[in-house]
């Protein structure tokens, strides 16, 4: 065969092309690090607003923006933009020390004023904060030298670890109070380990690393994330190369392609979960007790997950502090039938209701909706599936308009039982759309408890309460399951936060 010039060069134009198609990029050769993320990015603020309080984007905030406290991956807190902190002796006072010599992205230096204005504002109630009954907490924010001060207003025993949770993190006084709230959503700054390059609503996000982050330049250069909610998609993406890393595909392509790519499965913070919203037939105790007992947990694990989950029947996981596994609602569907019959209703007179579900925003959430409906019918409950988005959720469930049951999957990094049970079941939380005189009661003084045991004891009370009155439908603990590029190494984070720069070349 002879080959000329032309017929050389052809050839190896198509030896690249079919070399760039069919391998994904070896690490050391990547300048730009693709992720195929399984949600959009609403909003820039991580502060205010519905997005704020949504725990699957704060790997994306955590990479713009600090934290006063830095969460480690195995959830412990260690020292961020705040170096030391505490309350005083009869706890009537916080203080907090702060880094020296933190920059914001713009170059200006981060002090102790920015974190005492960040904490003032989104304790202010006219800021929006999701969380500002939390943060409200504080007041008489001041600054000496290095040092943040705070009275406390009412005593939290979590408020140290909603510094490191959702919406704890401190924004650039001089900036953002120069171009306002539209502007910074324009041009966000912050002071995390990535810079914000360019932003496409909807599409990606393009970050640039960081060369005076206080914790370490990222290795990758750039990171380009890309809004893929869907997750048949998300495979193609990686299984292609055209991304790099993604995450909460399903089990089986998981466990297909982590031969060919890297892959991590480990366990989450996160919670699978049925609201249950006080109306309609829901106020009727018999139907909401049915619903739960007729759900066999185990085996949609088994057989829709792969086995990748932890069944629950609270709020709490085995590792959140108020974790009770004597707490039991089990399998029961002679049970649940008993229970119907017991309001008129049955197989051939279900009671009838309508529940929310995602749809790929979590491994196998539609298709588990699909089968405990299967479930219910069996016992005399015909349940109607709406689909919709996540931030409608966080949308329905702020104006307390949710259906009378809603799929939703429910973060905690921190562990702590007011995090899990108290906001989702405290009828006053923005976070809850179970209103009963009853719970609220049992919750409202632990609140404010001095007494960690007691207070712990007390958390553990409320969920066999809700457990025995079936007031939610705790179902798993979720598996995250990362597939990502043989060169690329990801230090999965428990809070289920996919960290860019904590990501490495093999």
């Amino acid at each position: 065969m002879k080959l000329n010039r032309r017929a050389l060069l052809q050839l190896s134009a198509a030896s690249v092309s079919l070399a760039a198609f069919s391998l994904p990029a070896r690490a050391q050769a990547i300048e730009e690090l693709v992720i195929a993320y399984n949600v959009n990015l609403p909003a820039w603020d991580p502060t205010t607003g519905p997005s704020a309080v949504n725990p699957t984007i704060q790997g994306i905030y955590q990479s713009v923006f600090d934290q006063y406290i830095l969460q480690q991956p195995d959830l412990k807190p260690a020292p961020g933009i705040l170096t030391e902190w505490g309350w005083n002796d009869d706890k009537t006072q916080v203080w907090m020390t702060v880094r020296e010599g933190v920059t914001w992205h713009d170059g200006s230096p981060l002090t102790a004023e920015d974190v005492a204005w960040s904490l003032a504002r989104v304790a202010d109630p006219a800021t929006g904060s999701p969380i500002q009954f939390v943060w409200g907490t504080l007041t008489n924010h001041r600054v000496e030298g290095n040092k943040v001060l705070a009275d406390v207003a009412q005593f939290d025993p979590t408020i140290f670890k909603w510094m490191y949770f959702l919406t704890g993190y401190v924004l650039p006084k001089a900036y953002y109070t120069s171009v306002g709230a539209e502007g910074f959503e324009a041009a966000p700054i912050g002071s995390g380990p990535y810079m914000v390059e360019k932003f496409e609503r909807d599409a990606f996000v393009r970050l640039k690393a960081n060369a005076n982050y206080w914790g370490g330049k990222p290795e990758f250069e750039t990171v380009t994330i890309k809004f893929v909610t869907d997750a048949a998609a998300r495979v193609a993406e990686v299984e292609s190369g055209n991304s790099h890393v993604t995450l909460e595909v399903p089990y089986e392509e998981y466990d297909r392609l982590k031969a060919t790519l890297t892959g991590t499965a480990t366990p989450i913070s996160d919670i699978g979960m049925i609201f249950l919203n006080d109306i309609e037939v829901m106020l009727d105790p018999n139907v909401r007790k049915a619903a739960a007992h007729a759900i066999d947990k185990q085996t949609i694990i088994d057989r829709l997950l792969k086995g990748y989950g932890v069944a629950i029947d609270t709020l709490e996981t085995p590792q959140y502090d108020a974790y009770d596994a004597s707490i039991k609602v089990p399998y029961d569907p002679d049970l649940a039938v008993k229970l119907l019959a017991d309001s008129g209703y049955s197989i051939d007179n279900p009671v009838k209701f309508k529940i929310q579900t995602t749809k790929g925003f979590k491994p196998k959430d539609y298709e588990m909706i699909q089968a405990i409906v299967g479930l219910w019918r069996k016992v005399g409950i015909e349940a109607e599936i709406e689909v919709y988005e996540i931030a409608k959720h966080y949308e329905l469930r702020a104006a307390d308009q949710l259906a009378p049951a809603a799929f939703y999957n429910w973060g905690n990094s921190v562990g702590d039982p007011t995090t899990s049970t108290g906001f989702a079941m405290f009828g006053p939380s923005p976070h809850s759309v179970w209103d009963g005189k009853d719970l609220i009661d049992m919750i409202g003084p632990l609140w404010g408890e001095k007494d960690e045991a007691k207070r712990i004891d007390g958390w553990k009370k409320v969920d066999a309460f809700i457990a025995e009155n079936a007031l939610v439908i705790p179902l798993l603990q979720y598996v995250q399951p990362i597939l990502s590029a043989k060169g690329v190494v990801v230090t999965p984070h428990a809070s289920g936060a996919l960290l860019p720069h904590l990501m490495k070349r093999a």
